[in-house]
Parts: C-alpha cells; structure tokens; sequence
C-alpha cells in the first residue's frame, strides 16, 4: 500500500516547479544551514567522505557544490586495457542484455522502446538495433560525475523533453515507459567499438544535467 502511494504520488506532484524550487535551494549559498544540510545529507545515507577530495562538509559552497563533488585521484583505479569498456559511473547495473525488436527490458514484466529513448530517431534506432544496453542506477550516496566507458568522439546530440518521475527500482517497476518518458540527453559517440549512445536521465529534484561541452 505505501508503496502504491509513494508510486501514485508522482503523477500529481508538480515534478517541475518542484524541481526548480529544489535546485534552487541547492544552488544557494546559504553559509552553515547548508553545512548542516549537507552533514545531515552524508548521515542519512551513510556517505563515505573519505573518498572526497574534499572530506569537510564546510568546504561546499552550496550543496550542488557538495553533490557533484570530487574524488581523491587513485580512488576509482582505472584499467588501463583499451579492449575494455569501463563502468562509467558509481552506480549499480540495474538491467543488462541485448535489444530485441527495439525493446530494452526496465524491470521484470517491463519494457520500453529504443526508438522512443532515442528521441524517435529512426536512423539511431537502426545503428542500435543488434546492439545491447546497460541500465546504471545512482543513487543519493553516489559520486554523481559519469565518466566516458571508451574513448570516443561526440558525433550528435539529442536533448528530449519529458516527465521527471523518481528513477529509482520501485518506480523502474511500477511506471511504464519510465526511461522513455522523463527528461533526458541523448549523447551518440563514434569509438572503436562501434557507434555508442549514453542517454543521462534527469529524475524528480534531480533536473540539471551539465556536460563538460555544455549544460542543460
């Protein structure tokens, strides 16, 4: 029951203006009530900050600032095979496996349309259409930077207006379309492995997404 209402919940919630209203909050320097935010923020879900290049709450101007924090170099070793794919980002792999007729699983009994992930675009969906995908879920505790898994070039770029529903398993389970539906930037690079997408999913208070070439 609570989690059919914690599910429910999001299709009345102003999603938007909710998530402007946050990140605003989180932008603003507010001196030690953001201090006290971010320690509060670190207890409640156990983050280890001595991975932090910064470790000392108080370093953080604006809790943006702290989510988007640095790592001590070394902490995430790197291999340095070239024939390898690397995990992008800290974040668990929620779902893995080969696309079928244009379908990528989202959870047991869901699936969801490549075409409709990639904007619709046609000529990607043909590129990806004996390819596989990997579903990365980052939670709250995570590093929140995500990382190139190759080398590669940025061939196009595709931004799609959407919802921004929770991103998170219970929702992944009970929201169909999800990944399809919310707000998302769809980043095509040429590698050596072949034409690769990285699709960044934006969620509920979780609405910026900033790219090293540019921010959205």
């Amino acid at each position: 029951m609570i989690d059919k209402i914690k599910v429910g919940a999001q299709y009345w919630l102003p999603q938007h203006g909710l998530t402007r209203l946050v990140g605003k909050l989180a932008s603003a320097k507010l001196g030690s009530f953001t201090t006290s935010i971010i320690r509060w923020f670190i207890k409640q879900y156990k983050i280890n900050m001595d991975e932090a290049l910064h470790s000392d709450p108080a370093h953080f101007k604006t809790f943006n600032d702290f989510f988007v924090r640095e790592l001590k170099p070394g902490v995430r070793p790197v291999v340095e095979d070239e024939s390898v794919i690397v995990h992008p980002a800290d974040a668990c792999v929620s779902q893995f496996g080969p696309i079928e007729n244009d379908r990528l699983i989202q959870a047991k009994k869901h699936d969801y349309s490549a075409r409709e992930l990639l904007g619709g675009d046609l000529d990607l969906t043909e590129e990806f259409s004996e390819g596989h995908f990997a579903t990365l879920y980052l939670s709250p505790s995570d590093y929140h930077r995500v990382h190139m898994p190759c080398d590669g070039t940025l061939r196009q770029m595709i931004y799609v207006p959407g919802d921004l529903f929770s991103v998170n398993p219970l929702t992944a389970e009970n929201v169909e379309n999800l990944f399809a539906r919310n707000e998302r930037v769809v980043c095509i690079f040429d590698t050596e492995f072949g034409p690769m997408a990285q699709v960044l999913v934006g969620a509920t208070i979780v609405g910026s997404i900033e790219l090293i070439w540019r921010a959205l």
